[in-house]
């Protein structure tokens, strides 16, 4: 794969229109996208795609979005991503989390990714999000955490 990888330390809202579409709600980047690590993904001159990554203690991150430009979808990209992120920071930390809606696909995803479920958050969209969050034609209510133990690396495979 032809890309770069680049940690952004200032005005990191330039890249709204791809943190969108992880996280539908501005309010609620808002509320990690600071005080969060972010990495964009680029493929030539294109940037393809985003990852925020926060320190929560204890040794713990957590991938708070991860997004791909939609052409670059389905490519190994996002996989490509997850596997940056695990190499970097599984120097600094011993266990990340990330919490999604339950949808099919991305649950899929990250499990390939060798993430293994946590814990769920009831309601969690439906208490913090000003609008219903729709994901594969499903109303999205619980946030499901998933969690990559310490040496947390993952390794790609491609078909």
């Amino acid at each position: 794969m032809n890309m770069e990888i680049t940690e952004i330390k200032t005005d990191k809202k330039q890249y709204l229109e791809l943190l969108l579409l992880a996280d539908e709600q501005e309010s609620m980047i808002d509320r990690y996208l600071e005080r969060g690590t972010m990495h964009v993904m680029h493929h030539g001159t294109d940037t393809i795609g985003i990852a925020v990554v926060t320190d929560e203690g204890n040794k713990v991150c957590e991938l708070k979005n991860l997004a791909i430009a939609p052409s670059f979808q389905r490519h190994g990209y996002g996989r490509e991503m997850i596997s940056y992120l695990c190499r970097l920071y599984s120097k600094q930390f011993t266990t990340m989390m990330v919490g999604t809606g339950n949808s099919i696909q991305t649950v899929s995803f990250y499990k390939s990714c060798g993430f293994t479920y946590s814990h769920t958050v009831p309601d969690f969209f439906t208490l913090h999000y000003d609008h219903p969050i729709i994901e594969d034609g499903k109303v999205l209510t619980d946030m499901i955490y998933f969690k990559k133990k310490s040496g947390f690396s993952l390794i790609l495979r491609f078909y």
